[in-house]
């Protein structure tokens, strides 16, 4: 029995964060299909790919994160999203998980923090 792969978009304006959490993505098991560095480039990776998990950014060039997330939600209502944040706004933080993502990540956290919060996105499978 084998199981595919989960497939995931990355959206971060800065290219060294992106580069760190493909690492964590790979490391983990799951595949990059689509980077934006803007929310539009987001949606629009989103909408290409629709991968098993977005991991996106809060505050981003052209559209925010959080306006992406209730875009992509409310065209695809089985979205996984996880936000990314620099600073550990609660009234941001709190808004995103009411308007329905899975959780968060301070890029601050630890690559193993990271890998724990990725894996806890998809309870109901083993990844390797």
């Amino acid at each position: 029995m084998t199981s595919e792969k989960k497939r995931v978009v990355i959206a971060d304006d800065e290219s060294h964060i992106r580069y760190i959490l493909k690492n964590v993505v790979q490391k983990e098991g799951m595949i990059v299909v689509g980077e934006a560095a803007d929310g539009q480039s987001a949606l629009d990776q989103y909408r290409q790919h629709k991968p098993d998990l977005l991991l996106l950014d809060i505050n981003m060039p052209l559209r925010n994160g959080d306006e992406v997330l209730i875009d992509v939600l409310k065209e695809f209502p089985a979205a996984r999203v996880i936000m990314l944040t620099m600073v550990a706004d609660s009234d941001v933080i709190q808004r995103c998980l009411g308007a329905g993502a899975l959780s968060y990540i301070l890029k601050s956290n630890s690559t193993d923090e990271i890998s724990r919060i990725l894996r806890d996105a998809f309870p109901s499978i083993h990844l390797p």
